[in-house]
C-alpha cells in the first residue's frame, strides 16, 4: 500500500437523491420502481425483514465483480419485486428495509452491489454483523436511525458523527477514512492507529482466550495480557482461505492497492478451493447460458488458478475422483485448522471450524484483500453466549434438529444474536463425534452469530489424532477452555431429550417448529442431502440408517420424489464406499453427487428448478432464491432420508424404531 496522504470523508454528508423502501408487500415497491412514486415514512407500513445477501445479488450475480453488480442489485428479492437495472436508474441513493438486513452468505457483492447501483446509506432496523462490516470496508454507509429518512428528504447536511456513533474505534476510523484500504493507507503511513488494549487481567471465556493470543500490538510483538468485549484489535490470522466465488475479486483489490506485483504475506497459511461452482454446468438453464455466464463462472476458477499458482498458495481443485476435493469447510475441519487458532475465510460458514475450538468466522473480500498482506484482520471482540446442552437426544434426533430449536428461540428470531458468539457445552455434548458437534457450530452464522465454538475434549484428541496422525501433546497445546467465572452475554439450557424431529419452513433458518406441528401432510419433489452441513461422515451414517431399513422393507425413493446424497470430500466418499453405504443409497433409488457446493447454492444437482417445487433439505439455510425458485424445509438427515421414502415430510422414528431397540439391547 502506498504511504501518501490520505483523505478523510467531509464531517457533513448530503444525500441527495431518492428513499426506497423495501417493503413487505412488494406491491409498494413495485410502485415505487415502476411508476416513480415516493413513499411516506409510514411506520404502520410493514418493511421487509431478513433481506439475505442471496436475494441483494443471486448467486448467478457473483460472476461480475465489477460495476456491472449495480445492474443486478436486488434482483434475488422474493416474489421477483425488483428487476434488472430499476434501482440503478432510479436515482436511489438511500434504502430502508427492516430486521436483519444482510443476513447470510458473507459476499461482499451484496453490498458493492448497492453502492454501484447508486446507493449510498443502507438503513435497517437490524443490520447483520458480516454484511455490515463489508458496508464499512467499502465505504457504504449504514444506520438504525429511522429519523434520518425525513432530515435526508429535507436537504439536511448529515454530521458523519451520526454513522460512527456506538462503533468501535476502529471501525469508526474505518468509515472517516470511507473504507479499510484508505484507512490501511492512513495506518501505514503513521496518520492513524488502533487504540491501545488496557484491559487488565480478567476471567475469560475460550473466545476471549484466543483473541488475547493473537492480538497484534505491533511489529514482532503479539498477544496482550487480556481482552473484554468491545474492545477493538487486529489480530493475526493462522488460517486464511478462500474459494473460486470470491478469490478473483479479492484479488483484483489486492492488486488495486498494493499494485500488480503485489506478494501474499506466508503464503504457506492461505489456502483455496474449487468447490462453490464445480457442477453450475449441469444446472444453468439456457437463457443463463446465453448470457454467457457459465464462461464466466469457469473463468473464476482459471482466475484462482492462475493466482494461486503465481503466490505459492495450496489449492484444493477439481478431483480425478470427480467434482472436488472437498468443500472447503469439510476441508478446512478434516486437514488444516487446530484448536487455539484463528481461522478466516471467505465465507459465512468459517465458523464450522468453531468445532476444534479455534476462532474462525467469515470475511468479505476486502478484508480478506487486505489480510493476504497484513496477515491480521480487525475485530471487534464479541460478547458470548453460552449454550449447554444436558440429558441425552432420542436416537432420532441429529444436532441439526436441535440447532434448529435455538435458531427459533425469541432470542434468535429478535436479532438478538446478531454479532454474538454460539458457544457450546455441557455433558450432552460429550459422546457426540465431531461431525455432529460441527453442525452446531456451522449454523451458528444462522442467527446472525459471528461464529460458534465448542471447548476441545478427548473427542477433539481422538478425531485429530487418527484424521491426521498428529501427536496428542501437540494437539493439546492448543487447548482453552473457557474459566469458570468467565462472563457471557446470556446463558440458556437445552434439555435434549424434550427435543423432537424438527424442520424450518421456507423462507428462513429461524422457523424452526416440530414436524409433528406441520399443517397436513407436505409433500416434497426433492430430498437434498449434502452440503457442508449435511455431507459429513456422520450424515451419511443417519441416511444409510434410515435407507437400509427401508430397503430390508422392500421399500424405495417414492414416485415423485428426487433423492440427491452428495459428499463432503472425497475422504467423506471414500468412508462411504468402505462402510457399504454407496450400495444401500444406489438400492434405494438415490443419486449420488460428488463433493461440491452444489445445490445448497443453486450451482448443483438437487436446486429446484420453478416455484411449485417443494424441498426438503439437510442444508444449512433457505432464504428465499437461495437453492431455487422453490420453497425449502430444513430439516435432519435423518428426516431427509425418511420423507425421500415416505413421498412428504415425515419424522423418522418408524425407520429408525428398530435400530433404537437393537441400540438398547447392545
Amino acid at each position: 500500500m502506498t504511504a501518501e496522504k490520505t483523505t478523510k470523508r467531509p464531517e457533513r454528508i448530503r444525500l441527495d437523491g431518492r428513499v426506497l423502501f423495501l417493503t413487505e408487500d412488494v406491491s409498494f415497491i413495485r410502485r415505487q420502481l415502476e411508476e416513480g412514486v415516493d413513499l411516506e415514512d409510514d411506520p404502520e407500513r410493514p418493511l421487509m425483514n431478513n433481506i439475505s445477501t442471496d436475494e441483494i445479488t443471486p448467486g448467478w450475480v457473483c460472476f461480475y465483480y465489477d460495476e456491472t453488480l449495480g445492474e443486478y442489485v436486488y434482483v434475488g428479492m422474493r416474489e421477483g419485486a425488483v428487476r434488472k437495472d430499476e434501482v440503478k436508474n432510479g436515482g436511489f441513493r438511500v434504502v430502508v428495509s427492516g430486521l436483519s438486513k444482510g443476513c447470510g452468505s458473507s459476499r461482499e457483492t451484496a453490498p458493492f452491489a448497492e453502492k454501484a447501483a447508486g446507493v449510498e446509506l443502507v438503513i435497517a432496523r437490524t443490520i447483520e454483523k458480516i454484511y455490515g462490516q463489508n458496508c464499512q470496508n467499502i465505504g457504504l454507509l449504514t444506520s438504525t436511525d429511522f429519523g434520518l429518512v425525513e432530515r435526508i428528504r429535507r436537504g439536511e447536511e448529515i454530521p458523519l458523527a451520526e454513522f460512527t456513533r456506538g462503533l468501535d474505534p476502529i471501525s469508526q476510523q474505518i468509515v472517516e477514512y470511507g473504507g479499510l484500504f484508505n484507512y490501511n493507507k492512513a495506518r501505514l503511513a503513521g496518520e492513524v492507529a488502533p487504540p491501545a488494549l488496557e484491559t487488565k487481567r480478567r476471567p475469560m471465556n475460550i473466545v476471549e482466550k484466543i483473541i488475547s493470543r493473537h492480538a497484534f500490538v505491533r511489529a514482532g510483538e503479539v498477544g496482550v495480557e487480556a481482552v473484554k468485549p468491545g474492545d477493538a484489535l487486529f489480530a493475526v490470522a493462522d488460517v486464511r482461505f478462500s474459494h473460486e466465488y470470491v478469490t478473483p475479486m479479492a484479488e483484483s483489490l489486492f492488486k488495486q492497492a498494493l499494485g500488480p506485483d503485489a506478494r501474499v504475506t506466508r503464503p504457506e497459511s492461505v489456502y483455496a478451493f474449487r468447490d462453490h461452482l464445480t457442477f453450475l454446468g449441469r444446472v444453468m438453464p439456457e437463457e443463463k447460458r446465453r448470457m454467457g455466464l457459465l464462461d464466466r463462472a469457469n473463468g473464476l476458477a482459471t482466475t484462482q488458478a492462475g493466482f494461486t499458482d503465481r503466490q505459492g498458495i495450496r489449492l484444493y481443485g477439481e478431483s480425478p475422483e470427480g467434482g472436488s476435493e472437498a468443500i472447503c469447510h469439510n476441508a478446512v475441519v478434516e486437514d488444516i485448522a487446530l484448536p487455539g487458532q484463528l481461522v478466516v475465510g471467505t465465507d459465512s460458514h468459517t465458523c464450522m471450524a468453531g468445532v476444534l475450538g479455534c476462532f474462525a468466522f467469515g470475511v468479505g473480500s476486502t478484508d480478506m484483500a487486505n489480510a493476504w498482506y497484513t496477515k491480521d484482520i480487525r475485530i471487534k471482540v464479541p460478547e458470548v453466549v453460552r449454550f449447554v446442552l444436558k440429558g441425552q437426544k432420542r436416537s432420532d434426533v441429529s444436532a441439526k434438529d436441535v440447532m434448529l430449536v435455538i435458531l427459533a428461540t425469541d432470542y434468535m428470531k429478535e436479532g438478538r444474536g446478531i454479532g454474538q458468539v454460539l458457544e457450546f457445552a455441557g455433558e450432552g455434548l460429550r459422546d457426540w463425534p465431531i461431525d455432529e458437534r460441527a453442525t452446531l457450530t456451522n449454523m451458528a452464522v444462522e442467527a446472525g452469530g459471528f461464529t460458534g465454538i465448542i471447548e476441545p475434549d478427548e473427542v477433539t484428541l481422538e478425531y485429530l489424532a487418527r484424521a491426521r496422525g498428529l501427536d496428542a501433546e501437540e494437539i493439546r497445546k492448543g487447548f482453552l477452555r473457557s474459566d469458570d467465572d468467565a462472563e457471557y452475554a446470556a446463558r440458556f439450557e437445552i434439555e435434549l431429550d424434550a427435543i423432537r424431529p424438527m424442520v424450518a419452513t421456507p423462507g428462513d433458518p429461524r422457523n424452526g417448529i416440530p414436524v409433528s406441528e406441520l399443517a397436513g401432510p407436505v409433500r416434497v419433489d426433492i430430498a437434498y442431502g449434502g452440503s457442508c452441513t449435511g455431507g459429513k461422515m456422520a450424515d451419511m451414517d443417519m441416511y444409510a440408517a434410515v435407507l437400509k431399513r427401508a430397503v430390508e422393507q422392500g421399500r424405495r425413493v417414492a414416485p415423485g420424489v428426487h433423492l440427491y446424497l452428495q459428499f463432503g470430500s472425497q475422504k467423506i466418499k471414500q468412508y462411504a464406499r468402505a462402510r457399504g453405504y454407496i450400495e444401500i443409497f444406489e438400492r434405494a433409488g438415490a443419486e449420488l453427487i460428488d463433493p461440491s457446493c452444489g445445490a445448497c447454492i443453486n450451482a448443483g444437482p438437487g436446486a429446484s428448478k420453478s416455484p411449485e417445487q417443494v424441498t426438503v433439505s439437510a442444508q444449512n439455510r433457505n432464504f428465499p432464491g437461495r437453492s431455487g425458485p422453490g420453497k425449502v424445509y430444513l430439516a435432519s438427515p435423518f428426516v431427509v432420508a425418511a420423507s425421500a421414502i415416505a413421498g412428504h415430510i415425515v419424522e423418522p422414528d418408524e425407520f429408525l424404531r428398530e435400530r433404537e431397540e437393537e441400540l438398547v439391547d447392545a
